[in-house]
């Protein structure tokens, strides 16, 4: 669950990310504290990037990030187990046969009277309870988001951070992914290129060829990326 507003806080201060002599993000410096942030920008920006520094899949050329009082260099362990990380494409994360075993992964170590109870709740909540011994490649597309995004949801992460998770679906489920992640006790942050979506969240912040070129407001921040489009 989420933790009070005051400690849901991300920042960013001189973050500069290169990769084999690129530079991918320049001196990016951000403070957020809304409960549902949105990260848009034309592909290539640096919107991806950004995202993975969240939870520690990047780490900074230069720079520091901090999220939720840790540092992602230092408290890297810690920090994977409090920020849960949602894919553009839900093979990337779907590790296990079925259903039922993968979202118990996601729980190992615990008592396993408590995985099983946690599991059968999950499955029912999405709607994945008559799937959950089926293989996953069985899956429909937005099945296997849905369990992606379960997998996620059972650790009760105090951050959700999600890189397009829209993108491969329909518009049925795009919407119910959406719906989910927008509905979370959690802080989280979605990389979209759906300004609907969007819309919907509390404050936008908008990538340029990486760098921050906006941050606020979802229309002002919105109508800044339209300007940049034309």
């Amino acid at each position: 669950m989420r933790s009070e507003t005051s400690h849901a806080h991300i920042a960013l201060d001189g973050v500069t990310v290169e990769r084999e002599g690129r530079r991918i993000l320049s001196d990016v410096s951000v403070d957020l504290t809304a409960p549902r942030i949105a990260v848009i920008g034309a592909n290539g920006s640096g919107k991806s990037t950004f995202a993975r520094l969240l939870n520690g899949l990047v780490v900074p050329t230069s720079g520091r990030v901090n999220v939720h009082g840790l540092d992602t260099r230092r408290d890297v362990s810690v920090l994977r187990r409090r920020v849960g990380f949602v894919f553009t494409d839900p093979q990337a994360q779907l590790l296990m046969p079925t259903p039922a075993e993968d979202l118990a992964l996601s729980l190992r170590g615990r008592p396993r009277a408590e995985i099983d109870a946690r599991v059968a709740d999950a499955l029912a909540e999405h709607g994945l309870a008559d799937r959950a011994d089926v293989a996953v490649s069985e899956l429909s597309g937005g099945q296997r988001q849905l369990l992606a995004l379960a997998s996620v949801l059972i650790t009760q992460p105090e951050l959700i951070v999600a890189d397009e998770p829209t993108t491969l679906l329909d518009l049925r489920n795009a919407g119910r992914i959406a719906g989910l992640l927008l509905a979370q006790t959690a802080q989280v942050v979605i990389v979209t290129h759906d300004l609907d979506l969007a819309a919907r969240c509390d404050h936008v912040v908008l990538f340029d060829d990486g760098a921050v070129v906006a941050a606020g407001e979802p229309a002002a921040v919105i109508a800044a990326y339209r300007s940049l489009c034309r």
